[in-house]
């Protein structure tokens, strides 16, 4: 059985678009809530095959998703290159900071793959137990976004501390975009060895970027990154999300060879179909508020999406990440529209 996401992905259009959602596995979940409160930190649950499989398949049992994806954080890879990480509830993630070029030699120039062993061992226990027409997609953090935390030890508004860090240490963030790229390629080429049907590289900060700075941070090293992906696996399937990218979305795609693009909620539909669904199959982009507020606002939303990208190939997901206040009904509503829609 080919499987409805992978279809689009070879740039097939579908008469009801494959829905998935990035953060499906989460807080917004009373099941998830569930486990998690039976572990001791965040990555203590990244960490646990049996529990990252469970949370991984949660939103696919209740939802009937056409697409999971692996139950895991973009940090894990600082983590296996030697910097701590930890997550304070309500805080996000710590870690310690990279603040100059000196402090890049506590960074390891090699993954450590035995500390990401148990993400390879989640992959395969999902696989056992996904249905046949639901695809697997691992992922990663762009090398940009993945510095962003890096640099200023957690997240931050305005990626200040990276921003600066690349403009006044050139070369040494370029050594640590790099460390990235190698490490990121290898972590991929790791999870689709281990049953991963696509991927999709995750550059959250992508838009904070001036224009040669989005060329030389984010489209050159995600270009590399999936040159190295490809020359251990051929045909590998990859999404790129450039969130916040915009009207740059075309020279991200004329320079990096994914196989789709994710859009975020603030591009605007016309432009989006016109000069980036007509050069690769596109995936997105509902406002994760509007599916947070539900009701008349959700559904205009739902059907102005699904009219700009009816004609192409088309992922129906959300601009970015569910919210974790969102009513799971609301989730409910969104899928039986989408796919009634074509109908």
């Amino acid at each position: 059985m080919t499987k409805p996401l992978l279809r689009v992905l070879s740039g097939e259009r579908s008469r009801v678009p494959p829905i998935w959602l990035m953060r499906q596995a989460g807080r917004y979940l009373p099941e998830y809530r569930a486990i998690r409160e039976k572990t001791k930190t965040f990555l203590d649950l990244c960490f646990n095959p049996k529990l990252a499989a469970e949370v991984t398949l949660q939103p696919i049992r209740r939802f009937g998703f056409d697409a999971a994806i692996l139950f895991s954080d973009i940090l894990v890879v600082p983590h296996a290159l030697g910097q701590r990480v930890s997550f304070e509830e309500g805080n996000g993630p710590r870690l310690d900071a990279i603040d100059n070029a000196s402090a890049l030699r506590r960074v390891r120039r090699e993954l450590d793959h035995v500390k990401l062993a148990p993400v390879y061992e989640t992959i395969g226990r999902v696989k056992e137990d996904l249905p046949p027409a639901v695809a697997l997609l691992g992922f990663c953090g762009a090398p940009w976004t993945v510095a962003t935390y890096m640099i200023a030890g957690g997240g931050s508004v305005d990626q200040l501390p990276a921003r600066q860090f690349a403009y006044r240490q050139a070369g040494a963030f370029a050594e640590l975009i790099d460390v990235l790229v190698a490490a990121s390629a290898g972590y991929l080429i790791r999870q689709f060895e281990a049953g991963v049907d696509a991927v999709q590289i995750f550059d959250t900060w992508a838009g904070v970027l001036p224009p040669d700075e989005f060329r030389r941070w984010c489209v050159e090293p995600c270009s590399r990154i999936i040159t190295e992906v490809r020359k251990r696996v051929p045909k590998a399937k990859i999404i790129g999300f450039p969130r916040g990218a915009g009207t740059r979305i075309p020279q991200y795609i004329a320079g990096v060879p994914v196989d789709a693009v994710g859009l975020d909620w603030t591009i605007d539909l016309g432009f989006a179909r016109e000069q980036v669904q007509s050069m690769r199959p596109v995936q997105g982009n509902l406002d994760p508020l509007a599916l947070l507020a539900g009701g008349g606002a959700l559904d205009r939303s739902i059907d102005a999406i699904l009219e700009a990208f009816a004609l192409g190939p088309f992922i129906f997901n959300l601009g970015h990440g569910v919210l974790p206040d969102t009513p799971t009904v609301h989730v409910e509503r969104m899928i039986a529209r989408v796919r009634s829609a074509a109908n």
